[in-house]
């Protein structure tokens, strides 16, 4: 069977401005199957996400334990079927190697967006699982080179959201073919290609309150994020 899934939304965890649950409660009531909260440099959006869906959305939502991981060279997703990494590195190689090591997978974020950290040709030679091809807040030129050099490199392309705000959540996606809603079935989809992406872009109205959530984000919210468990605030550029 073909499954709907979201797996780039960021949460209250880093810079979305929904918390966990209402992106499941969201995620729900947009018909998706599977979602991926990926905050920046932090499980704890997805942690709690998947707790939310099994007390409340009854086997209709699974959630990916997730995170976007900024190393040196950019911007990585990494997913997980059940527990999180417990060490973060800050390379790419090495956050590959940790993230294989311990059954989770990578996929390359935006990686043609360079204003938005992504990680440009280092996809061509670090081994990811996967590659991001359609980012819904990226330009057609970063998505339409993603797609090309997934072709180029035989590697499974994902089209995901980036959303920020509830009314983008959903707006890319991907089918992944599986037997059974499980994470464990997802990422499998992915490892073996079973997927089709599905581009999509937010309406003007959507942009307009993402820009909204991003000024009063960078105004107001900004100490927020400043120091959170010992990780410092970053200054995500993300508009």
């Amino acid at each position: 069977m073909h499954v709907r899934g979201d797996l780039h939304i960021h949460s209250t965890e880093s810079d979305g401005k929904p918390s966990p649950r209402e992106i499941v409660l969201e995620a729900i009531n947009r018909g998706l199957n599977v979602i991926s909260i990926t905050d920046h440099d932090t499980f704890r959006g997805s942690i709690k996400a998947a707790k939310y869906a099994r007390d409340i959305a009854g086997g209709e939502l699974v959630v990916i334990i997730g995170a976007e991981i900024r190393v040196a060279e950019g911007d990585i997703l990494v997913y997980c079927s059940e527990d999180p990494l417990d060490r973060i590195p800050r390379t790419a190689a090495e956050l590959v190697e940790e993230a294989h090591a311990n059954n989770c997978i990578t996929v390359a974020a935006h990686p043609y967006d360079l204003t938005r950290k992504g990680i440009g040709d280092l996809v061509k030679s670090v081994n990811v699982d996967a590659i991001e091809v359609f980012n819904a807040r990226s330009p057609p030129n970063a998505n339409e080179k993603a797609l090309e050099v997934a072709k180029e490199l035989n590697k499974p392309g994902i089209a995901n959201s980036d959303a920020h705000i509830l009314d983008e959540i959903g707006v890319a996606y991907t089918l992944y073919d599986v037997e059974e809603l499980s994470p464990e079935a997802v990422i499998e989809a992915i490892r073996s290609g079973r997927i089709i992406p599905k581009p999509g872009r937010p309406t003007l109205s959507t942009i307009a309150k993402r820009v909204v959530w991003s000024l009063e984000r960078h105004v107001i919210r900004r100490k927020r994020y400043e120091f959170d468990e010992g990780i410092p605030y970053h200054g995500w550029e993300e508009v």
